[in-house]
């Protein structure tokens, strides 16, 4: 069972994503609501993969928080600033653009699962994913 970070600040919206990772599955290890909750529960659990919104609490990038535990997981961008997201270059295996449905969410988790497994990421991709690895898969709107 993948270990799962989630990062988002609003709790709604962090419940919601907790619920429906648990019944597809995963085991949530924690949400963060900021970098320094995230980094450290990183640091922590060691989890496999991360759903993390791209604007935290206190003003903190999602970002962030992968350029400190990229070598260790998978990281799903779950963010209504995809734009933003793109022009930061930022690292990071894939995006999905909110409002996003419970099934694009575990679809979008499971291409990035493959992504670290296999260097791949195979379609069919859910609306507003975006594949952010350069050299592996395509863009799907």
């Amino acid at each position: 069972m993948p270990k799962v970070l989630i990062a988002e600040d609003d709790l709604m919206i962090a419940d919601m994503v907790e619920e429906v990772l648990v019944q597809g599955g995963y085991e949530v290890c924690g949400i963060a609501r900021t970098v320094p909750e995230a980094v450290a529960l990183g640091r922590l659990h060691t989890p496999d993969l991360a759903v993390i919104d791209l604007r935290l609490a206190d003003g903190g990038l999602g970002t962030d928080i992968v350029t400190q535990l990229s070598a260790m997981l998978g990281v799903l961008y779950a963010t209504g600033n995809v734009e933003q997201l793109m022009r930061l270059v930022a690292r990071g295996d894939a995006c999905i653009a909110k409002p996003y449905s419970s099934a694009d969410l575990l679809r979008g988790l499971r291409i990035v699962k493959n992504i670290v497994d296999t260097g791949a990421a195979s379609p069919p991709f859910p609306r507003g994913f975006h594949v952010l690895t350069p050299t592996i898969g395509t863009e799907h709107e």
